[in-house]
């Protein structure tokens, strides 16, 4: 019984991821969703700007001390390790859910583009950035990320092991492709108002900042593997390769999302 609901528990955890990623898309787009980043009724000047600080800071914050190991031993303390993860996503679903409902639309203009071909080309670029998010997870193992390969061996009694450390794909242009992702599904729209500015610039700034914590928790983890992989792999824009050292690395270490936005939806 017990294996069971340990089951059914991570398998609602991701369920809602799916809904909550979906929802994002159209979010952040302005379609198919009642309420977006720019539609809907809400409060006006500072309150609505205190208001959608409010809900991103807690989002960031819950991303952040979740992923963090220090955390996760304290963590596993009360809660059973098979499902720690799908908690964490679980969390991130939550506090995604109340910042859609709670968001307040800030729809004065920034910039604004007219031409039917530079919308349709800033639309793809959206949707390119929401794939490379989709992808990535796949890469490093989407099943584990969000917690339902846990529960999944749990059910079965196979005890946990590690993912590995691997470099697939986009791995070898820049160590952080599931953040590159969401910024450019953050930053590229043809309609960029004062609210869709204030979230992409905070969760950029939060992604950037988050990087710094993750990658000391991965030296901490993988010492001079990582550290050769960061010496030689550029973090976010992939420029030409640094020198490579003489020794190859047998495996790199996928780094789990704060989820995004939003995460990356899901992600830290």
């Amino acid at each position: 019984m017990r294996r069971t609901l340990v089951l059914v528990y991570g398998s609602i955890a991701y369920a809602m991821f799916v809904g909550v990623f979906l929802y994002a898309m159209g979010f952040m787009a302005n379609a198919f969703v009642p309420k977006s980043i720019d539609v809907g009724a809400g409060l006006l000047g500072g309150p609505a700007l205190a208001v959608n600080l409010g809900l991103l800071a807690l989002f960031a914050l819950q991303h952040s001390v979740m992923a963090r190991p220090t955390f996760k031993r304290w963590w596993t303390q009360f809660v059973p390790q098979e499902i720690e993860r799908s908690t964490y996503v679980l969390a991130s679903n939550v506090l995604m859910i109340a910042l859609f409902v709670l968001w307040q639309p800030m729809p004065a203009i920034v910039w604004n583009v007219d031409n039917a071909i530079g919308r349709i080309a800033l639309w793809s670029l959206f949707g390119l950035g929401l794939g490379l998010v989709l992808v990535t997870t796949f890469l490093i193992n989407h099943f584990d990320l969000f917690g339902l390969r846990q529960v999944w061996l749990a059910w079965r009694g196979t005890p946990y092991s590690e993912v590995g450390f691997v470099q697939p794909a986009v791995y070898r242009l820049v160590r952080h492709p599931l953040y590159v992702g969401w910024m450019i599904a953050f930053w590229v729209t043809p309609t960029m108002t004062v609210g869709h500015l204030l979230f992409a610039a905070v969760t950029t700034a939060y992604m950037l900042v988050a990087i710094q914590f993750e990658e000391r928790n991965l030296i901490e983890f993988h010492g001079e593997k990582y550290r050769e992989y960061r010496h030689r792999t550029p973090m976010l824009i992939p420029v030409p390769r640094r020198k490579a050292a003489k020794t190859r690395i047998a495996s790199a270490a996928p780094v789990a999302p704060a989820a995004a936005p939003v995460a990356t939806t899901t992600t830290a």
